[in-house]
């Protein structure tokens, strides 16, 4: 008899444990809403959606979670804003882990655009100019913007045009590769101008 009770007692926690667990609420992704699974679900009625894509007609949230339940599944809300709501008969474990892979391979995928930094002086020679210039032609290329700075020493605050006329010098030399996104300006000591990647036709 005892040892029946202990039957009974660990069965009814196991199923208190998995009860707890499909009852909690987990984002599909870090940017959008919760997602509603099983009894937290409340509306007066949903559209149920079968595990194999099957329309199974409207109901209420119990029996289309006692219709899941049977099948060992999940009920998930996956049209919320629908009228009525549109809920699904799925794994939500393997459901989610699907989704986070998905991810993961959408950020793999995007491409991450990045400022760069050119430092020019106002008394650059050529060599080091071309050679500034072969530098920001490569991170156009790589889709990069790059920001273009002259920093004035002492008395060269006095010739801030030289500047301009540095940096116009500058986005010449890569014309056909980059388009100004700001003019030259002067901000305290520093003259800044900013690239971008010519838009492709």
């Amino acid at each position: 008899m005892e040892s029946g009770g202990c039957f009974r007692a660990a069965a009814f926690a196991y199923h208190i444990t998995r009860f707890v667990w499909r009852c909690i609420p987990i984002a599909s992704n870090s940017n959008s809403k919760e997602l509603e699974i099983n009894e937290r679900i409340r509306d007066k009625e949903v559209r149920l959606i079968g595990a194999d894509g099957q329309q199974m007609g409207v109901m209420s949230p119990r029996d289309a979670l006692r219709i899941a339940r049977e099948r060992d599944l999940d009920l998930v809300k996956v049209a919320p804003q629908a009228k009525p709501p549109v809920c699904k008969i799925l794994d939500y474990g393997k459901y989610r882990f699907e989704m986070q892979k998905k991810e993961k391979e959408a950020r793999k995928n995007q491409k991450v655009v990045e400022l760069k930094e050119i430092r020019l002086s106002l008394n650059i020679d050529t060599n080091d100019f071309n050679t500034k210039v072969n530098q920001a032609a490569k991170f156009l290329q790589q889709g990069h913007k790059v920001k273009v700075t002259i920093r004035f020493r002492g008395r060269e605050m006095a010739h801030t045009n030289l500047g301009v006329d540095v940096h116009k010098r500058f986005a010449e030399a890569l014309a056909g590769q980059a388009v100004v996104d700001k003019q030259p300006k002067l901000e305290g000591r520093s003259m800044m101008m900013f690239l971008s990647p010519t838009p492709n036709k």
